[in-house]
């Protein structure tokens, strides 16, 4: 890292130093060029995070699964505007698939309580969504589909392209621009993840939201996706949840922002039109979430910022996103499950050094 980004890596070591992160990665590039590759603390009881240290980013992974059905946009299978049932026969609420991608399809959360192992039946929770009548009427508002967005998406794609949406990722997009990420890992790249952790003991209650609002509703079924005897098994990090389960790289994650702000295009491999980017990261809807309980800009997929940034936030820290004004791409990536401070103070000396 040149001395330019100094500031960026003395605040990355004080947090480590502080004991406000314990585990984790940064990854910037500015102008297309890697600037910044930082890592530090743990990934567990005994191995120190390394640059190929996979963790699960919670809804950093959103952007990412919305990719997968964006290819199939681009390449002219899957029609925007066209309603969900179009290619999912008995899909009751009469959602678009732009309605799914800007979360504003009705659907927030799953409408039938499950037990954790029932993140391993994909088909169980889809036949749940389809079945399904809509919370309002699709286009009307938003809420951030916490748990649901992955297999609304995913689907879409299963049933569109006949692979599952890890495999489509693998093959189509990770495989193609060499991102060290996925869905559904086998049992080697479970051997490199980090282990979550709580950064205090009130974390789960604060996330989870109040009892029996529509957060709580969300983010609690499947149950266990706050739970670290679920979060850091194999049931979890071996099946695919891709609204939440991603496990990436920080590296990785930069770099697909990369290619995205650089129009499709990485490392000479288009996967995207410009045109399709252009679609993809414009603000759809702009308006109250309520989930979020905040005015939200969503693109198809990101989030939209006042600065003109686009990405996503996950729970507990982890985050990635573009900023096209200043020509950079951030990624951090966490173990430490807590407020998202940290990258804000990782932003503010970044942007010191622009």
């Amino acid at each position: 890292m040149s001395a330019r980004f100094a500031a960026v890596h003395d605040r990355f070591h004080d947090l480590l130093a502080s004991g406000r992160e314990t585990g984790a990665a940064l990854a910037v590039d500015v102008d297309g060029i890697p600037a910044v590759r930082l890592t530090g603390g743990a990934a567990d009881t005994t191995r120190p995070w390394r640059p190929d240290t996979l963790v699960g980013v919670y809804s950093v992974g959103k952007p990412v699964v919305a990719l997968c059905l964006l290819t199939l946009v681009d390449r002219g299978r899957v029609d925007l505007d066209e309603r969900v049932a179009v290619y999912w026969p008995g899909f009751r609420t009469p959602a678009t698939v732009r309605q799914v991608l800007t979360h504003t399809a009705g659907l927030p959360a799953f409408p039938v309580p499950r037990p954790a192992e029932a993140v391993a039946n994909w088909d169980l929770l889809c036949a749940d969504l389809a079945a399904a009548d809509g919370e309002w009427e699709p286009g009307s508002v938003a809420a951030e589909h916490a748990w649901t967005y992955g297999h609304l998406v995913g689907e879409l794609v299963r049933r569109v392209d006949g692979r599952p949406v890890g495999r489509f990722l693998a093959e189509e997009i990770a495989g193609p621009w060499r991102l060290d990420l996925g869905y559904g890992l086998d049992e080697a790249d479970q051997l490199r993840c980090a282990d979550l952790r709580y950064g205090g003991p009130e974390w789960p209650r604060l996330a989870a939201g109040a009892p029996g609002s529509l957060r709580a509703r969300a983010v609690g079924n499947p149950a266990g996706g706050l739970d670290l005897s679920v979060l850091n098994s194999p049931l979890w990090r071996g099946t695919e949840v891709p609204a939440v389960n991603l496990h990436a790289t920080a590296d990785a994650l930069a770099r697909l922002y990369t290619g995205l702000l650089a129009g499709g295009t990485l490392d000479g491999v288009r996967l995207f039109s410009a045109d399709l980017v252009t679609e993809a990261t414009r603000v759809q809807y702009d308006g109250d979430d309520l989930l979020l309980n905040r005015r939200t800009r969503w693109t198809l997929g990101m989030q939209w910022e006042p600065d003109g940034s686009w990405g996503m936030g996950g729970l507990g820290g982890s985050s990635a996103w573009a900023d096209p004004e200043r020509g950079y791409t951030f990624a951090y990536t966490t173990a430490h499950l807590a407020d998202h401070d940290r990258v804000d103070e990782l932003v503010e000396a970044l942007h010191s050094c622009l």
